[in-house]
């Protein structure tokens, strides 16, 4: 059996610091805010942030691996540490191919920023091998799609005027 497909990206962010994205990632039940291949997303279980909450979200770029007109997912939150501003999820369920998926969002400060100036976003992946997909061309669409997210949530950040700071540990 081939390995599990692993990859992390980042991105720096410039005008938004760590305590205004953290609250937009930890925003679970609401990607299809930001994702651009997820237009659809709610939740179906649990209280939005919370470990053991579950979300459906539906009209992925990524096509239905059973052929259905709309790709969809159910994904649950395992893990929300706000210490270190980050949380990890698995999807349960679906038709876009995906098995043993498990995706972990870091937000952490700039490094050699100033108090409160910048943030980067990373964001790993480990997945079973995607039948009818090469690893490098799936990597490609999430590359794609987080630059995307991250922009929109920086630019979201700004309007709303959203910060969180971290808990003292």
């Amino acid at each position: 059996m081939e390995p599990k497909w692993t990859w992390k990206m980042s991105t720096s962010l410039m005008r938004a610091n760590a305590g205004q994205i953290w609250p937009l990632v930890k925003d679970f039940f609401n990607i299809h805010k930001w994702f651009p291949g997820v237009p659809t997303g709610y939740g179906v279980h649990g209280t939005n942030g919370e470990v053991g909450c579950v979300r459906f979200n539906a009209g992925f770029q990524i096509p239905a691996f059973d052929g259905g007109d709309v790709s969809w997912s159910k994904e649950r939150l395992t893990v929300v540490d706000p210490i270190q501003r980050l949380i990890s999820y698995e999807i349960l369920d679906g038709n876009i191919g995906f098995k043993s998926y498990v995706s972990t969002i870091k937000v952490l400060p700039l490094p050699g920023a100033g108090e409160g100036e910048g943030c980067v976003i990373e964001w790993s992946v480990a997945v079973d091998p995607v039948p009818g997909w090469k690893m490098a061309d799936l990597v490609k669409k999430y590359e794609s799609g987080f630059q995307v997210m991250a922009k929109k949530m920086e630019d979201d950040a700004l309007a709303a005027g959203t910060s969180e700071q971290a808990p003292a540990p």
